[in-house]
């Protein structure tokens, strides 16, 4: 018998490690030069740890209660400006967000759409919030304007990528049946992202609600504007109390939020019996 020769398997080609090695100089580079021109005092952060545990026991061993109706009442008002601007940031966002999924809307006006979403994410909600007060004053409606000025952006870019990501058989089949555009919308996309999109809506009401105590430092109104004064006159007992109450609020506005957005995704839970026979 005749055993077929072996020929030797070729060896592997050196991995070239250049452009890794250049990746990570690189970025060495940039973490060092952006720690030089931050002036860092580096012999007071051995200081930070006992200052930190200072005034956290300024805030919390005895916070101060005698305000916490009002505190209450200042943290439903930012649970409302929050509500305004997620039901105005969907509103206009789904709209224009379908109109920007392929597909859907003509190439130019998507283009057009998507440049307006991604300038529109590049502004932070307190830079919205500064813009909008030489308009509408020191209001909450310009907290709630600014959570819904900003959170269009990134629920549009949500609804048009769940648009995308979906199946395109239904889609086909209402267009082979002589569907327009706007039936191919009603009646093919909007059953597969409606509770996509519901989730999302709940997702950037809770965002908003911890953003909404950021915007009220600049005037916007809410827990935030209390917060801001109260820490301005260094009264930390208060500052401590504010503090619970925006923690204890958050937390059951996300349990409630998210017990929401797992039932509009996932379903009831079916519960089966067993039957006597």
């Amino acid at each position: 018998m005749s055993t077929p020769s072996s020929t030797p398997s070729p060896i592997p080609a050196r991995p070239r490690r250049f452009l890794r090695n250049l990746t990570a100089v690189l970025a060495a580079v940039v973490v060092l030069v952006s720690t030089g021109t931050l002036n860092i005092e580096w012999n007071e952060l051995p200081q930070m740890p006992e200052q930190v545990w200072h005034y956290l026991y300024l805030m919390f061993s005895d916070p101060d209660w005698s305000k916490l109706a009002r505190a209450l009442a200042e943290m439903w008002r930012s649970i409302a400006m929050a509500w305004l601007g997620a039901i105005l940031c969907v509103v206009v966002s789904v709209p224009l967000g379908m109109c920007a999924a392929g597909d859907v809307g003509p190439a130019w006006l998507r283009s057009l759409l998507r440049f307006v979403f991604a300038v529109i994410r590049a502004f932070p909600e307190v830079v919205i919030a500064i813009i909008l007060l030489t308009v509408t004053g020191l209001t909450p409606f310009t907290g709630a304007l600014a959570l819904g000025i900003s959170g269009i952006g990134q629920q549009a870019k949500w609804t048009y990528e769940a648009i995308e990501s979906t199946p395109s058989g239904t889609s086909e089949a209402v267009r082979a049946a002589g569907g327009t555009t706007a039936e191919v919308v009603r009646w093919a996309l909007w059953p597969q992202i409606a509770p996509s999109i519901a989730s999302f809506a709940l997702y950037r009401f809770e965002i908003n609600i911890r953003t909404s105590a950021v915007l009220g430092i600049v005037g916007a109104g809410g827990i935030g504007s209390m917060l801001a004064n109260y820490t301005n006159y260094r009264q930390w007992d208060t500052v401590g109390m504010l503090l619970i109450v925006v923690v204890v609020a958050t937390m059951i506005v996300d349990l409630i939020s998210g017990a929401l957005r797992r039932r509009i995704m996932k379903g009831a839970h079916t519960r089966v019996v067993a039957s006597d026979n």
